[in-house]
């Protein structure tokens, strides 16, 4: 299989109509001003310099605002600019991300043309009372309009939701990923709010109107999404905001995050969370008070099984005892596990009864 590598390109807050409440796309993408066509060209140049397999497929990728909301000639510029890499033979395709109410036949009409293959749809909530409390400017309805016609007209369908928005509660985070589910996306991103410096939600969160979430609650929140998208086959391309200088731990100076459930390795959390229950799970139902556990799994997985900063061993160890023994086989296929009881406390009794 081929390697993908995704240029970015970002366009803060170009196409969007109004301001979210959560939002402040130059802090989260540290550009100020709108990006002209040699900064394009720059930006894709200085990464394909970068790929040296040069069978891997390249995708270039216009991130942040909304980008068919943009006017129209800067869009063509913009899809055209890119688009000559693809004539070029150098990239392959190119993503964009939008507002549901920005899509029509037009618009799809306008990005088939430039080869654009995957549309990311800033979904955010199903419930539309959040949707209005966020200042999204769209409903649901919009959503579920624009997913099938992307479907239809053969483009690659992404979603982007969050989790803690205002008065959003657990549940109605279980019914928006339940709601995407069933528009069949290909890709979904999950994104735990954080507050961010010179919003809305930042007056909020000073007046205590808001309250974000710490980040073992948004952990716990996400490993459940990850779990029901995972069962569908729905790839989660992303948990969390990119780090930047910009998006980092509010005690750096340069960040622009006041408060939420920031981490440097937070889909890393997630995953390696949902690893160790598995492993506990597994050790629960057996009918033995278990010592050493061997875990054997794809290289891939290491990294995850283990934990961050080797968390996933030390609460074993602290809250049941247990010794975890990673091991790593390449025949494992990634995400899937072979466990085995090495010891057991009753090996230990019989040792010492000798």
């Amino acid at each position: 299989m081929k390697k993908q590598y995704i240029i970015p390109i970002f366009v803060p807050h170009l196409g969007c109509p109004n301001d979210c409440i959560f939002c402040n796309q130059k802090s989260i993408s540290g550009q100020t001003k709108m990006i002209t066509k040699e900064e394009i060209k720059k930006t894709i140049d200085f990464y394909l310099e970068k790929i040296k397999d040069k069978e891997a497929k390249v995708e270039i990728a216009f991130f942040g605002g909304s980008f068919t909301g943009i006017e129209v000639e800067k869009q063509e510029e913009l899809l055209q600019t890119a688009y000559e890499y693809i004539e070029a033979g150098k990239a392959e395709s190119i993503r964009i991300s939008t507002r549901p109410d920005y899509i029509d036949k037009q618009i799809l009409k306008r990005l088939k043309k430039y080869k654009v293959k995957t549309i990311e749809l800033g979904v955010q909530s199903a419930n539309d009372y959040i949707l209005k409390r966020s200042g999204r400017g769209h409903t649901f309805k919009d959503v579920k309009k624009a997913s099938k016609m992307i479907r239809w007209n053969g483009f690659n369908l992404g979603h982007q939701m969050m989790v803690g928005l205002p008065d959003s509660t657990n549940i109605d985070e279980i019914n928006t990923a339940k709601q995407l589910i069933k528009l069949k996306p290909k890709m979904v991103r999950i994104y735990p709010v954080l507050v961010i410096k010179n919003t809305k939600l930042e007056q909020e969160y000073n007046e205590k109107k808001y309250e974000p979430l710490s980040t073992v609650r948004a952990v716990d929140i996400c490993k459940e999404l990850y779990a029901m998208f995972n069962k569908k086959k729905i790839e989660v391309i992303r948990i969390g905001l990119q780090n930047t200088d910009e998006i980092s731990d509010p005690k750096e100076e340069k960040s622009q995050v006041v408060a939420g459930p920031y981490h440097p390795a937070f889909r890393q959390l997630v995953e390696s969370g949902l690893w160790y229950d598995s492993i506990v799970n597994r050790i629960k139902k057996l009918n033995v008070k278990v010592k050493e556990v061997e875990v054997t799994i794809n290289p891939i997985d290491i990294n995850n099984v283990v934990g961050h900063k080797r968390e996933n061993i030390t609460k074993l160890k602290e809250l049941y005892d247990v010794d975890l023994v990673v091991k790593q086989d390449n025949n494992i296929k990634q995400g899937k596990s072979q466990i085995k009881i090495t010891k057991i406390y009753t090996d230990f009794a019989e040792n010492t009864d000798k």
